[in-house]
């Protein structure tokens, strides 16, 4: 008996451990913000977080594809998203916390759709 709970011990201790690393944000600096104007090249609704891949115009005209991490399906659903919130095509200002290694890459903040409607966390001036 006491070697079943042991095992079980362990097992739950590295599926737990497994479960944390998924869900660290470490790679992307939470300190800065970045705005991005671009175009929606593809919204990925999938589990366990959506993606945003935008393309980004530089001045000196080199697109850019950035990929952007956004929470759960189901957190932004509470939040007012669907599915279709965010159309191949659709031009789009992205607020990011851009990945710490410099690539062209972050974690979504928010999204101001086309009308004006701000989708996810507005800022505060302090933050």
């Amino acid at each position: 008996m006491r070697h079943t709970v042991a095992i079980l011990t362990v097992a739950c201790s590295l599926f737990t451990e497994s479960l944390w690393a998924h869900h660290a944000f470490s790679m992307f600096d939470q300190k800065q913000r970045m705005e991005l104007h671009g175009v929606v090249k593809e919204f990925q609704w999938t589990n366990p977080h959506v993606w945003v891949q935008l393309l980004v115009t530089g001045d000196d005209g080199t697109v850019v594809e950035w990929s952007i991490e956004g929470s759960s399906p189901n957190g932004l659903r509470r939040q007012g998203w669907k599915s279709s919130t965010l159309q191949p095509g659709m031009e789009v200002s992205v607020t990011i916390s851009p990945l710490k290694d410099g690539q062209a890459g972050g974690s979504l903040v928010n999204v101001t759709l086309p009308d004006g409607t701000v989708m996810g966390r507005r800022l505060d001036p302090n933050d």
